[in-house]
């Protein structure tokens, strides 16, 4: 036996004796009808079973979808799990909020899986991605959105909001020269996608297409001349990952080096937490034997023990304001570098002597 056909719009209108345009504003622009009424028509498509009018096609009239994307080209787990991205995350959400937009994320593509980016409904992109891939580009370039990088720019020369990366860098490598620091290593993120835990032979000219890395890099190198001209010596270690456990992991090999840094720069606080667990599980009085500087200030970074000097960054302010840009005219937007500061703390102190 047929069932009946589901309600419709038509049929909530002719129960009330109202237009299908006056249902229509019951549930798109409520501004347009007195609350009375809207809530008459409300009751009424509950009591028929009419669920409301098809996203898709709301979607198609009105050419717009009241969503933004988000792009990362991590896992999607990244976003909940590291309390960096978390926090670059809210302030996204936060303005998303504020202007009545959803938020869609859309991760980077896992082998044979299809991509997102052609299929998401939005009306323009954050690409939170340290660079976006050239594939992606060509994805995007195809949707014809507008497109905000968050940390680089989608492409060379147009607009983003990140931080000055080279020289947050070089301020905390010139902290541990101040404090008389000669030999140090660095931990820098993967240099390539899915690449393991090594010893840089290059060093700090180590190749990477990470706009980030390669800045950060440059900054340690700026402020490190003195320890390379005076007798000193750098190694930098690429960890594989992001977490605590890989920087535990890129610290072995510094630290069972013939002569061991008194201090280590990583790129992220959660590789300078790894390396103070791995200090303290061998031994190493941190910062009585080995300085730790990290990058990020992630709530952790004060909590550790010692308190972890670090690179503050305003996370909740640069996904704030990537979406601020995006919602911008096309021609008022430029790039907008925010400030970072080194925040002095415990896990840093002079050499012993």
């Amino acid at each position: 036996m047929p069932s009946d056909p589901p309600p419709r719009m038509r049929d909530v209108a002719r129960a009330l004796g109202v237009s299908q345009a006056t249902v229509s504003n019951a549930f798109n622009r409520p501004d347009q009808l007195s609350r009375e009424l809207r809530d008459r028509i409300l009751t009424a498509a509950r009591d028929l079973g009419y669920p409301g009018p098809d996203p898709i096609a709301n979607t198609f009239r009105r050419g717009r979808t009241g969503a933004i994307g988000l792009i990362i080209h991590e896992p999607l787990q990244y976003l909940f799990e590291d309390p960096a991205a978390r926090l670059t995350m809210a302030g996204v959400a936060r303005v998303c909020g504020e202007h009545g937009s959803s938020l869609v994320l859309v991760p980077r593509a896992e082998p044979g899986l299809p991509d997102v980016v052609p299929t998401a409904l939005v009306d323009g992109f954050v690409a939170f991605c340290d660079p976006l891939e050239p594939e992606r580009r060509e994805l995007l370039r195809a949707r014809r959105l507008p497109v905000v990088g968050l940390d680089a720019p989608v492409t060379p020369g147009e607009p983003y909001v990140g931080i000055d990366d080279r020289a947050a860098a070089r301020a905390a490598a010139a902290h541990l020269v101040a404090l008389g620091h000669r030999r140090i290593g660095v931990i820098s993120f993967a240099l390539a996608r899915d690449s393991e835990t090594t010893v840089v032979p290059a060093g700090l000219d180590a190749p990477t297409g990470y706009v980030a890395n390669r800045a950060r890099l440059d900054g340690y190198r700026d402020a490190l001349g003195p320890a390379l001209g005076g007798g000193g010596a750098i190694v930098v270690v690429a960890a594989r990952g992001v977490e605590e456990a890989d920087g535990a992991a890129a610290a072995v090999p510094l630290l069972d080096h013939a002569e061991p840094p008194t201090a280590i720069l990583a790129m992220s606080d959660r590789l300078a937490l790894g390396v103070i667990a791995e200090a303290t599980r061998r031994g190493i009085d941190v910062p009585g034997d080995l300085s730790v500087v990290g990058f990020d200030d992630v709530p952790a970074a004060s909590a550790a023990d010692p308190a972890l000097t670090t690179v503050r960054q305003p996370h909740a302010r640069k996904g704030a304001e990537a979406v601020r840009m995006l919602l911008r005219p096309a021609s008022t937007r430029q790039a907008l570098i925010l400030p970072t500061e080194v925040v002095v703390r415990a896990s840093t102190a002079p050499p012993r002597t």
